[in-house]
């Protein structure tokens, strides 16, 4: 659980950017992520204020990150303080929040700290070099036929 995220202050700073649509919802999010994280070969917890939708079985398919709602009684910000107190190794953990608080304390417990505008741009520009490669044509991959090889040799004149 390399990374833990501050839910809802990533939603809000993905639905504040100009290039974003506000029509990403926390579901939709976990599910960018859940891309990028597999793209990246990692995990996280994304920790979301209150007690979440009462249908929250559109979460359990998410591979790559763990959806954790605080609670009635309880914040975002204190169920990521636990997480990283009850951390083994918390210098391995990167926490994705602009809330200062949360920074101060991965700071204390030697963690990498990155506000969730960062952490987008990081996604995005991850994203989209994947997208990229994926678009390139197989014979790119895989080279010419062997039929292909012999029509390029004759047409500069390559003796075989």
């Amino acid at each position: 659980m390399p990374f833990i995220i501050d839910g809802n202050n990533l939603l809000c700073s993905v639905q504040d950017m100009p290039a974003e649509s506000d029509s990403i919802t926390d579901r939709k999010l976990c599910y960018l992520l859940d891309r990028y994280f597999r793209v990246v070969c990692e995990k996280a917890v994304m920790v979301f204020d209150g007690a979440g939708p009462p249908q929250k079985a559109t979460f359990d398919n998410i591979a790559n990150v763990e959806v954790v709602f605080a609670g009635r009684n309880n914040d975002a910000d204190s169920v990521i303080e636990d997480k990283i107190s009850a951390s083994t190794a918390p210098g391995a953990l990167t926490i994705v929040s602009s809330d200062r608080r949360l920074r101060a304390a991965a700071r204390a417990a030697k963690a990498t700290a990155l506000t969730s505008p960062d952490f987008w741009k990081t996604v995005r520009q991850t994203m989209d070099k994947a997208r990229a490669v994926s678009q390139e044509p197989a014979a790119k991959r895989t080279g010419i036929t062997s039929s292909e090889t012999e029509q390029w040799l004759k047409f500069f004149g390559i003796e075989q």
